[in-house]
């Protein structure tokens, strides 16, 4: 028996639809729907345990996953099978889990999962612009603790006019590439990749963006109501006292306020609130700290986030001493590293990165290889984040989700100031090694100066800043940070990381933590980021104004060569015996793809110096030598026969051909090393195809004058007759 299916669909306005759709697949999960688009199909279920964990975190899990069988494909490897999810998947999973996070109540700590899964892959639909949306769908269906129904979309933007999920092919052209994630009342996270656009040009985006993830809520709560809306459930909520509220904040506001109003450096600041802690605990007696030792801490916490807040809304004062749009000090350094191909150091205020690059060849291009998308980058960026960058011992368990996702914003950022016709790959690696607000944007720093050290010829340098933002609802004040700090990322409304040019916006990433954040504040946000911005790409470029303009002396020159098809086999070998020998001969590192277009051969050489590069293109033109007739050539004896020599093209050694022993003297010549000898050098005439023998014809004593008295032999069909029989007249001989 099938059983009943509730459904929804949404008109995308273009003639596309989405819907969602539950009651048959995963009745189990407390909440699953199963959303498509053409022929894409993601089935999303959330399940939350209903004892609350011991923690004091929503210990949430977005787990998003695309299945090769969706695409009708097989994983990649030697174990069939899907393993550890790319990076594609996990920042798919990061923009889900940021939308949803902040939507749980702050005390509800029960183990809540999200799985995402690619059922049915649609190449002209992008997956991950609905994983948002089906998450938000499935938990609208149950009876979790959730505030508001929230969807994410992309928006690109094609021949002026913006595109809602877009598809790949329209992504290709556009130039702009934004995913938003949003309630219908308010904006909440933001993130992408543009081509210097402007500020009003984002904002208009965003609102774009906003108008049909009001339309997807709405959806939402139509298909919840349809199915039947769940009670929400009841969970033991956090202890809370009033009056130890106030006495912890008492105790805590003023002396608080003191030391941020100090202006003290990061661990200085960090100690002296500690010991506050220490004294507002001293107050309490043992029995009151072992009973209320979690509800101090959290009350110490509220105190000190609201004297901080307070400071920064009645005086324009941070934890540092800074004005709310002061700039940290900057200082930087190219070529630091002597062995690399490119190295800066990017140091503002307690946050510093180490940025390298390295030129490879086509070879050493990412493989991207996921059921909705196959390619390879030619540029990407790598970013590590070790704990001693903030002070601290812990263990590390491969790359985490927060270092793939910074990896990918500070990438994005640069990526399209790389021209397209830079011939090497080009990988960039920044290494944190301090961290007090927006390593990420360190990286985008350090990355442009490490490029520009390499001698990548960038198009425009690029610079990026992370913004803050405290607000009072209450009171309407509020304040828009420029270079915040670690303490003001947690302690503010907002997260707002955005990369530029001189000319515009390249990149962006923004958690907004604060209902109904207005556009006016939006828009503020971002003008005050360019500022800031403009400040910093100012020291950028007076440590390195412009791209080198070769790349370093142990640095590999990478040179392209286009050949025809059919060379590509000589220049491969049997068995790869010619390339691999040229390789070790040269020094050199070869690699030969073809154009899929003009099918030519398409090889790169990569080697430091010019020597070997010069010999492998020697080669190649050896390969590619084609005698014109009536021409005249160097040729050197390299092989003695009885009835002529075999000659080598001085100009393309490898190509041989017989010079006959008829060729090389007016005389007759009774034995060939009467006129020359092995190693001799001379030149030869080349006359094509001889029409008697098919082989090619050079010869010697066409450049030699003729002896006097010299008479030709006449033509063989002149001696003596014709010795043909004439067999025209003759009947068959079975006549």
């Amino acid at each position: 028996m099938i059983p009943k299916v509730f459904r929804e669909v949404i008109d995308l306005g273009d003639g596309r639809e989405i819907s969602i759709e539950t009651g048959k697949l995963a009745k189990q999960a407390h909440g699953s729907v199963v959303v498509q688009s053409g022929k894409c199909m993601l089935l999303c279920t959330v399940v939350s345990n209903y004892k609350q964990s011991d923690v004091d975190f929503l210990p949430l899990t977005v787990d998003y996953r695309e299945k090769f069988a969706a695409a009708g494909r097989y994983p990649g490897g030697f174990f069939k099978r899907e393993a550890r999810p790319s990076d594609g998947e996990v920042l798919t999973m990061r923009l889900v889990d940021r939308v949803l996070r902040p939507l749980f109540p702050k005390d509800y700590h029960s183990e809540t999962q999200v799985m995402i899964q690619l059922m049915s892959h649609d190449d002209d639909v992008m997956p991950d612009a609905m994983a948002g949306l089906a998450a938000s769908a499935a938990i609208q269906l149950s009876d979790f603790p959730f505030e508001c129904a929230i969807s994410e979309a992309r928006v690109g933007r094609v021949n002026g006019e913006f595109v809602i999920n877009p598809t790949r092919t329209q992504l290709a052209e556009s130039d702009i590439d934004m995913m938003i994630g949003a309630s219908a009342d308010s904006v909440m996270m933001v993130e992408g990749e543009m081509d210097e656009i402007s500020e009003e040009e984002m904002t208009e985006a965003i609102k774009f963006a906003h108008e049909a993830i009001k339309v997807q809520c709405a959806a939402q709560e139509k298909l919840a109501a349809a199915f039947g809306k769940k009670e929400v459930r009841e969970y033991e909520p956090e202890k809370e006292d009033e009056e130890l509220a106030k006495k912890v904040h008492n105790l805590t506001y003023d002396k608080v306020y003191a030391v941020a109003k100090a202006g003290s450096a990061k661990h200085e600041r960090s100690a002296a609130f500690a010991e506050i802690k220490e004294e507002v605990k001293a107050t309490f007696s043992e029995e009151e700290q072992e009973e209320y030792s979690g509800l101090i801490s959290k009350y110490f916490y509220k105190a000190e986030k609201a004297a901080v807040r307070d400071l920064t809304l009645n005086e324009g004062l941070r934890l540092d001493g800074r004005k709310t749009d002061e700039i940290r000090p900057i200082w930087c350094e190219v070529d630091y590293l002597p062995s690399t191909h490119g190295s800066a150091i990017f140091t503002r205020g307690e946050t510093q990165a180490l940025a390298t690059v390295t030129l490879g060849t086509s070879r050493d291009s990412n493989q991207i290889d996921m059921p909705s998308y196959e390619g390879e980058e030619r540029f990407y960026l790598h970013y590590n984040f070790p704990p001693f960058s903030t002070g601290e011992a812990r263990p590390i368990r491969g790359t985490s989700r927060r270092e793939v996702g910074h990896g990918n914003l500070a990438q994005r950022a640069l990526k399209g100031m790389v021209p397209e016709d830079c011939p090497y790959t080009v990988r960039v690696v920044s290494e944190v090694l301090e961290s007090n607000g927006s390593s990420s944007m360190a990286t985008v720093c350090s990355g442009t100066m490490a490029l520009m050290d390499a001698g990548v010829q960038l198009k425009k340098p690029v610079s990026g800043i992370a913004m803050g933002l405290i607000s009072d609802a209450d009171s309407g004040k509020y304040a828009v940070l420029s270079d915040i700090l670690g303490d003001e990322d947690h302690l503010g409304d907002m997260d707002f990381k955005v990369t530029g040019t001189a000319d515009g916006i390249t990149a962006c990433q923004m958690d907004i933590k604060v209902k109904g954040l207005s556009y006016e504040i939006l828009v503020n946000a971002l003008k005050q980021a360019r500022e800031g911005r403009l400040h910093i790409l100012e020291k950028l470029t007076d440590t390195i104004a412009a791209p080198n303009a070769d790349v370093k002396d142990h640095a590999p020159t990478m040179v392209t060569r286009r050949i025809p098809n059919e060379f590509i086999g000589a220049l491969i070998g049997p068995g790869g015996k010619v390339i691999q020998e040229l390789q070790k001969e040269t020094e050199t590192t070869i690699v030969i793809n073809e154009d899929p277009v003009t099918e030519e051969g398409i090889v790169e050489i990569l080697g430091v110096g010019s020597a070997g590069i010069d010999a492998v293109m020697a080669k190649i033109d050896s390969l590619m030598f084609k005698p014109e007739v009536g021409s005249v050539y160097e040729v050197k004896v390299i092989k003695m026969l009885d009835f002529g020599a075999v000659v080598e093209y001085v100009d393309a050694p490898g190509n041989e051909v017989l010079l006959h022993v008829s060729e090389l003297a007016w005389e007759r010549t009774e034995n060939v090393s009467d006129v020359v000898n092995m190693g001799d050098v001379f030149d030869v005439k080349y006359f094509g195809l001889d029409k008697r023998t098919r082989k090619e014809k050079v010869s010697r004593k066409a450049l030699l004058p003729k002896p006097e008295g010299y008479v030709e032999r006449p033509p063989r069909n002149d001696r003596g007759g014709d010795r043909r029989r004439d067999n025209r007249d003759r009947k068959p001989r079975r006549d």
